[in-house]
């Protein structure tokens, strides 16, 4: 998942992400590291937060807003 790359090329830290999106800052380095993959629900707000196709986020695509 590209949530790691994202999150630094916009300069937001993993404490400021978790509080926008209700998680912990645990929850978020797991899915940064792959130790934990976010269910469906999770994955639209994190593309949503970052205006983004979930197909990008998932690097399905290298366009961040086509959806395959």
């Amino acid at each position: 998942m590209r949530l790691k790359q994202l999150r630094t090329e916009r300069g937001i830290s993993q404490v400021r992400l978790a509080m926008e999106l209700s998680v912990s800052q645990h929850t978020v380095s797991r899915y940064e590291t792959g130790e934990r993959e976010a269910d469906y629900a999770m994955l639209i707000r994190i593309a949503d937060y970052f205006d983004v196709s979930v197909d990008y986020l998932l690097e399905r695509t290298d366009d961040p807003k086509v959806n395959r």
